[in-house]
């Protein structure tokens, strides 16, 4: 299939390079020419404007936006809405407010464009693992596009099957789902995330109790100087709370022990923060999830050693630097 991509960030590229490499086509367009440059070797087709990009896709089009939510990418697709004609297709796989995927689905609508949301996971490793997608979009838009959807996602490939799961393999062990209508795909996203937030929320403080086990302020006999490093390597083989967090925990570990390279000032990107606002919406207590955000906030106020593993993580999977105070 051909497929046209606006921004070729951490995420765009690979996306693209993904596709080529599995026998899809795709038409780039970037605001930085040496990031459109960069794909031309592997294959793609540069584009010069977005007006450019739309002349040199085939109807009916599909393409995928993958800028930064809110401006970036709101007046990129409402540029593109100018640009398509009848029954091609937009598709926005940053982490856009789910209520904005829905605003945006009825008023392309009304132009006859289709409209697709897929939240996106995967970050910096998606190139070679996949990326799981969450998508929100019409039946018939979805599976027009499922070969691309396919192609992104990590496949079945050697995870063990869920025990009760003995038919044929569905999309969801493939690493895709269509979640729902628009705006479904990126609030299973926002969720996701919040969650995420809970999670390395939860090694940071550990690992900060860890850490701190040799304070000056414990009687000496209390007193172990651990090795955090160690501690997360053996967590990885057979423990319970094994997973791709602690993978890049202890890979952060092995180089930068005290996480010196980490300033421990840690952002939220917005999806946290939406995620407790559909908690209040929906009346559902989230106590974990909340504290995790509100954690990052005073993070950025004075840094521990678990602020700096928050830091180590989120460089570990998305290629996030956070800048020194």
């Amino acid at each position: 299939m051909q497929l046209g991509i606006v921004g070729l960030g951490r995420m765009g590229g690979n996306i693209s390079r993904r596709l080529m490499r599995n026998g899809h086509h795709t038409v780039v367009y970037d605001r930085s020419e040496q990031a459109v440059q960069a794909l031309v070797p592997d294959g793609a087709q540069g584009a010069e404007s977005l007006a450019d990009l739309v002349a040199k896709l085939d109807r009916p089009r599909a393409v995928w936006v993958m800028l930064p939510a809110g401006a970036p990418t709101e007046d990129t697709i409402n540029e593109l809405a100018d640009l398509l004609d009848p029954d091609d297709v937009i598709i926005d796989g940053g982490n856009t407010f789910y209520k904005d995927d829905a605003r945006r689905a009825k008023s392309l609508l009304a132009k006859q464009l289709h409209y697709v949301d897929v939240g996106t996971s995967g970050g910096v490793w998606g190139l070679d693992r996949g990326y799981c997608m969450m998508i929100g979009a019409e039946t018939a838009t979805f599976e027009r596009l499922e070969p691309l959807f396919e192609t992104l996602a990590p496949g079945v490939g050697t995870i063990p099957r869920t025990k009760g799961r003995d038919a044929e393999h569905t999309r969801a062990e493939k690493g895709y789902i269509h979640a729902g209508p628009a705006g479904a795909g990126h609030f299973v996203k926002m969720i996701h995330n919040g969650i995420e937030y809970g999670m390395m929320q939860a090694f940071a403080e550990g690992f900060d109790i860890l850490k701190t086990k040799n304070s000056v302020q414990l009687p000496e006999e209390q007193r172990y100087d651990l090795n955090v490093g160690d501690i997360a390597e053996v967590w990885r083989r057979g423990s319970v709370v094994s997973s791709w967090l602690l993978d890049l925990t202890a890979d952060a570990l092995v180089s930068d022990p005290d996480l010196n390279g980490y300033s421990g000032s840690v952002s939220d990107s917005g999806e946290g923060r939406w995620t407790i606002d559909a908690a209040v919406e929906q009346a559902v207590p989230v106590p974990v999830l909340a504290s995790s955000l509100f954690a990052r906030f005073r993070s950025r106020q004075e840094a521990t050693y678990g602020d700096k593993m928050l830091s180590a993580m989120r460089f570990g999977f998305g290629g996030h630097v956070e800048v020194k105070k």
